[in-house]
């Protein structure tokens, strides 16, 4: 479908480096972490989802694509998951906020993981799209309103395709 989520056009609005250490929250069977697992030749994935199921299936799409480092964990990203304080570079939070009810405990838990200077990425429907998931849509300025609260500072805002929107935040 032109102009759908297209993950490694939306990582190009990140700064990424091959050594990063890298989170995936609500990860799925791994569209976004295949993808970016490839850029960080030299960094780690943490791929945390919620099921067993798309963790398997990702786990075997790694081993097809023979993509070695990625680590998966099942975890509920609205407590804490099992990851050291201030270890990561990056957390993608992609298609996840309409998923979940604590937004704000998620967003807590990115920013523990994160180390000075990190950088949290926000993909997510956009409200008024007539298709996709209609429960639990949270607008870009409601992210940012909870990012604010959480102590991160926008640093960019981007069209992530036609259906959503980007954000990224930094953690001072």
């Amino acid at each position: 479908m032109e102009g759908f989520l297209n993950p490694n056009k939306v990582l190009n609005n990140i700064n990424l480096r091959e050594d990063m250490t890298v989170c995936d929250f609500g990860c799925g069977s791994g569209g976004w972490v295949i993808p970016l697992a490839k850029r960080l030749e030299e960094g780690k994935i943490y791929a945390i989802d919620i099921l067993e199921e798309p963790l398997s299936a990702l786990q075997s799409r790694a081993k097809l694509e023979k993509v070695l480092n990625i680590e998966t964990i099942r975890a509920n990203v609205e407590k804490k998951v099992d990851i050291i304080e201030k270890s990561c570079d990056l957390v993608l939070m992609t298609n996840l906020l309409f998923q979940i009810e604590n937004k704000r405990r998620a967003f807590s838990e990115a920013k523990r993981i994160l180390k000075k200077g990190g950088e949290i990425l926000v993909v997510d429907w956009l409200p008024k799209i007539p298709f996709g998931p209609q429960k639990g849509r949270v607008s870009a300025g409601s992210v940012k309103k909870m990012a604010k609260d959480a102590k991160l500072k926008l640093k960019k805002e981007f069209t992530a395709g036609a259906y959503h929107y980007g954000l990224v935040f930094t953690k001072n």
